[in-house]
């Protein structure tokens, strides 16, 4: 459970109450925290649980090091005016993932665990590249069925501002390994979602 922003890094901050991202952000991890802890079979991990900053490639390496099934940034999205509002749940482009592929050839041993341990000693590099592109594209889709139940939980209890899972591509989000998405509660730049974001 990823609380998005923190320490010198407040996020967006709202327009009528100055409210900070990285509090609002922090504030639904926690509460999702206990939510999780309190369902048989889970274990949460909360990636921050105080008000520091943790750089984006150090929150995916946590997640992998503690073993997650799947990855979830919380953020509160904020654009011009005041109009925009409702949720919206996000995974990563392949497009977007080019740079972790290139990260992965570099790095053989990790990507052999990501494919099943397969010993890719022998393997010629565009053979190599086929199947850790294959794999990232399997995290990619299992990010979007999981991002797809998230936005359907989400429109039952409030407005969503996309009706599918949008792809972009987020630096947080690039786990070779770890279905991951990132989740846009709310407005923090509408000021009457900013008020529901204040409120527990």
């Amino acid at each position: 459970i990823d609380a998005g922003h923190g320490g010198e890094d407040p996020g967006a901050i709202g327009k009528r109450y100055r409210t900070r991202e990285k509090d609002v952000t922090l504030a639904i991890a926690r509460e999702l925290y206990k939510l999780v802890a309190a369902t048989p079979g889970m274990k949460p991990v909360m990636i921050r649980d105080g008000d520091y900053y943790v750089g984006l490639k150090k929150r995916t390496d946590k997640a992998e090091r503690n073993g997650a099934d799947v990855f979830v940034s919380i953020h509160a999205d904020a654009v011009p005016g005041r109009q925009a509002r409702g949720s919206s749940v996000y995974a990563l482009s392949l497009r977007g993932a080019t740079t972790v592929l290139a990260k992965i050839l570099e790095d053989k041993e990790n990507a052999a665990d990501l494919i099943g341990g397969a010993d890719l000693g022998e393997v010629d590099n565009a053979t190599y590249k086929m199947l850790v592109d294959m794999a990232q594209t399997m995290v990619i889709d299992d990010s979007i069925v999981f991002g797809a139940d998230v936005l359907s939980s989400l429109h039952g209890i409030g407005t969503v501002h996309h009706t599918k899972v949008q792809q972009a591509g987020f630096m947080v989000l690039k786990s070779p390994k770890i279905p991951s998405i990132l989740v846009e509660t709310a407005f923090i730049s509408n000021p009457d979602e900013e008020q529901k974001l204040r409120n527990r």
